[in-house]
């Protein structure tokens, strides 16, 4: 039987155009990018290819790209960078006064909302906006929230479990609007885009954003590389969080990993030649697995916005009436149909998805609902297999 991998938002499988960029990187090319002679020259030079690359991508300029671990970490340096930098008092100038205010959504990527929420304390005050039944977040909600000691607001593009696609342009302007406002550079602006690169506009200057997270494990590079977009005029109010080197501008301390970085630039330019054609058929596709499974199933209901618009053209969230998700999870697998409940950071703490409560659902929806994410390789094949075998086991 084969094998069907329907998790593509967890990761993805290296694209063979990529592997053969990177290969070098782990034999002749083995230097370190921080050494002076031919070898440490010849490691930073590929660095600095893959820089000018993704900042092309994203209409950055090269000094605002910063290669991470991954985007995680590149989410953890924005927020807690910005914290550090004011309690530090590095930050010239007229400054927000403690408790600085950080504001999310109730549906952040764990990486965005542990990291707040660990911060949340006597200096830091963590506000979590409501979103709507279809998972985006209320502008006026917003609006009211922000106040003089507002110090960040981060918004995740494309939502990792329920695919939900927010307003990251009119996020920006209602941000810009109240800096104007007040006479401040705070707060800043971060959206989490490591679901939605390969899908959605990444232009910086026309989202608006001051920090932007993508991840190259989403777009078929290898793990262990991820990018924070920290826009130049921004670069001052945030402080580095690993120490032990001046890498990446100093706000990354680390030997940088060369074969990773390579791989990420080679994939994000591969996925940038042909990313409005995949994103439609890969959405054709998510549409035929939908129908092919209400057509026999019609009790089956979606979790997150509808099809039409709004949401990411390779997830579906589906609620199983009457079913355990964890009983779902191992036939699905033992019938070769490979599913998640959600974010892969936390499948296997047992926690129910907080994305789904906060969506207006209980227990009850939490525990009997399943991602399907769909990638480069699935192909109609695939799908007509998958629903044959679900509504099989179902």
């Amino acid at each position: 039987m084969d094998k069907i991998y329907l998790d593509y938002a967890a990761s993805t499988p290296v694209d063979p155009e990529v592997l053969k960029s990177i290969s070098p990187y782990f034999g002749e090319k083995f230097g370190n990018p921080g050494s002076l002679h031919s070898f440490g020259r010849e490691a930073m030079a590929a660095i600095d290819d893959a820089r000018e690359v993704v900042a092309g991508i994203l209409g950055a300029k090269f000094h605002e790209v910063i290669f991470t671990g991954s985007a995680t970490e590149a989410n953890n340096l924005a927020m807690r960078g910005v914290i550090s930098k004011l309690m530090a008092k590095r930050v010239k100038g007229s400054v927000p006064q403690p408790p600085y205010r950080v504001i999310t959504t109730s549906i952040e990527h764990e990486s965005v909302r542990d990291t707040v929420l660990d911060l949340n304390g006597e200096t830091v005050e963590v506000v979590q906006l409501p979103v709507s039944k279809d998972g985006v977040v209320d502008l006026a909600s917003l609006a009211k929230a922000l106040n003089p000691r507002t110090v960040l607001v981060s918004i995740i593009y494309g939502s990792n479990v329920v695919g939900a696609v927010q307003p990251i342009e009119k996020v920006a302007e209602t941000v810009r609007a109240y800096r104007k406002e007040i006479k401040s550079p705070y707060p800043l602006f971060h959206t989490d885009a490591a679901q939605a690169f390969q899908f959605l506009d990444m232009d910086v200057a026309t989202l608006g954003v001051d920090m932007l997270t993508i991840s190259g494990q989403k777009f078929y590079a290898p793990k262990g590389c991820g990018v924070l977009y920290l826009k130049e005029d921004s670069v001052r109010y945030v402080s580095g969080i690993i120490t032990g080197g001046s890498q990446e501008f100093g706000l990354r301390a680390a030997t940088e990993n060369v074969p990773a970085i390579v791989g990420l630039a080679k994939a994000a330019n591969l996925v940038c030649q042909n990313k409005e054609a995949e994103s439609r058929r890969i959405a054709a596709l998510r549409d035929r697995l939908w129908t092919g499974l209400t057509r026999s199933h019609p009790e089956l209901e979606l979790n997150g916005p509808d099809l039409s618009s709004g949401r990411l053209p390779n997830n579906l969230h589906i609620y199983f009436p009457g079913h355990d998700v964890d009983e779902l999870l191992v036939k699905f697998d033992l019938a070769g149909v490979a599913v998640s409940a959600g974010s892969a950071c936390t499948m296997r703490s047992n926690r129910s998805s907080y994305v789904l409560r906060a969506l207006g659902f209980g227990e009850e929806r939490s525990g009997a609902s399943l991602r399907f994410s769909l990638g480069r390789p699935t192909t109609e094949d695939q799908i007509d297999a998958a629903v044959g075998r679900i509504i099989k086991l179902l």
